[in-house]
């Protein structure tokens, strides 16, 4: 327990002084949304095993949500925000309703054909600036005063809305609905016997899980300035997939980290290889599979475990 308090510790130092270290805050920006959107799908598949291979639906619906409103509109980013939430919250209650009625690969087949529609929606929908996206988006000022146009303004913005998700995910996973979410992850059979209603707590958790990751899909949009279809392709919904499994499914820390490896690898080998980026983070999640099968952080606590136990009589 002390270890993990000294390494917040250390982190939460490192995350504030961030711009006094000459560090790109964008990268930041963009490391700590991704971590957001891993965090939020480590809710649905590490403690409700749960694989959707749609969540980038909820992450580019809030992400146009969020810009359409900022720039057609002249709404505040904070009011864009909340009704990017919102939708992607709704959009997620109609997917997860659909979907909780199926397991296993058919539960990951119904988020992906969903998914799909979303992504032809926001093609062809005239609002959404088709193949072009929207661009220009405004950052404005949150709550009327503070200028997000500044790059060190919004980073203190995003990297509260982190702590805030991270800390509410804790909150959640350790609170009684959290508990019974894990018994039906462990074994679903005896959940339903001791009479739970499980449906709807997977629904819950599916919603929770998409309201999350919308709140960072319209924070990126605000960071970047644009959405395009990226934010909603199919690929974007493997990178969650990949950052979580990287960093260690079913653990708090675990998205944070792959999402810290996956946007380091991204950002500072495109440059050196090109494309050749994809087959290398392809590469090291291999590697990380065969190595680490419960993930970086996973294995680490499963180590420090295992050096705690006493040992057999």
């Amino acid at each position: 327990m002390r270890l993990t308090a000294v390494a917040y510790g250390l982190l939460a130092l490192f995350a504030l002084g961030v711009p006094l270290l000459g560090i790109y805050p964008v990268f930041m920006m963009q490391l700590l949304c991704l971590a957001m959107f891993a965090c939020a799908y480590n809710l649905l598949l590490g403690f409700g095993r749960m694989l959707s291979f749609g969540h980038a639906a909820f992450f580019g619906a809030a992400a146009y949500a969020t810009g359409w409103l900022v720039t057609a509109h002249a709404w505040g980013p904070g009011a864009a925000i909340v009704a990017g939430v919102v939708v992607a919250g709704l959009l997620g209650l109609a997917v997860g309703a659909l979907a909780i009625r199926r397991q296993g690969i058919y539960f990951a087949m119904i988020t992906l054909a969903l998914a799909q529609l979303v992504y032809f929606v926001c093609l062809e929908a005239p609002f959404t600036g088709g193949e072009n996206g929207l661009q220009g988006v405004p950052r404005g000022k949150l709550l009327g005063f503070l200028p997000l146009k500044s790059d060190v303004v919004l980073y203190y913005v995003v990297l509260a809305a982190f702590v805030a998700v991270f800390l509410f995910i804790r909150r959640v996973v350790h609170s009684p609905f959290g508990q019974v979410l894990k018994a039906i992850r462990d074994n679903e059979p005896r959940a339903i016997s001791l009479g739970y209603e499980i449906n709807r707590y997977k629904l819950l958790a599916f919603v929770l899980s998409a309201t999350l990751a919308g709140f960072a899909g319209s924070l990126k949009a605000l960071v970047f300035g644009f959405v395009t279809l990226s934010d909603v392709q199919q690929s974007t919904s493997g990178e969650v997939i990949l950052m979580t499994l990287l960093g260690g499914t079913g653990t708090f820390f675990g998205p944070v980290v792959g999402a810290a490896v996956v946007a380091t690898l991204q950002q500072y080998l495109s440059d050196l290889v090109g494309g050749w980026v994809i087959a290398i983070i392809g590469v090291v999640f291999v590697a990380c599979v065969l190595s680490f099968r419960r993930g970086i952080v996973g294995e680490l606590a499963a180590a420090r475990w295992l050096r705690r136990a006493p040992p057999p009589r």
